[in-house]
């Protein structure tokens, strides 16, 4: 099955190809993308891997809390975001 799984707390110099390779022990990586910020190009310090699992909870357990580049991870399964939510900045109130 394929699961969609955010990661957090990443190090500024990680990229998708190194946010990929740290999933690649726990199954078949289908896509890794590390968010970057839209005026800076920076690292967001987050991304999203999509994985083929048959066990989620396992690849959790390996990797939350795992160290990289001095930091620990965060990660657990992304949930979908609404297509209607209201997004962030200056905009009207409702």
């Amino acid at each position: 099955m394929l699961v969609k799984l955010f990661v957090g707390n990443l190090p500024w110099n990680v990229g998708d190809a190194e946010l990929g390779s740290i999933f690649e022990p726990h199954g078949d990586v289908q896509s890794a993308r590390v968010i970057n910020d839209r005026d800076t190009g920076r690292s967001r310090g987050f991304g999203f891997v999509e994985i083929e699992t048959n066990n989620v909870a396992a690849i959790i357990r390996a990797t939350d809390g795992l160290e990289v580049g001095g930091r620990n991870l965060r990660v657990n399964e992304a949930e979908d975001k609404p297509r209607n939510a209201p997004r962030g900045g200056f905009g009207r109130r409702y």
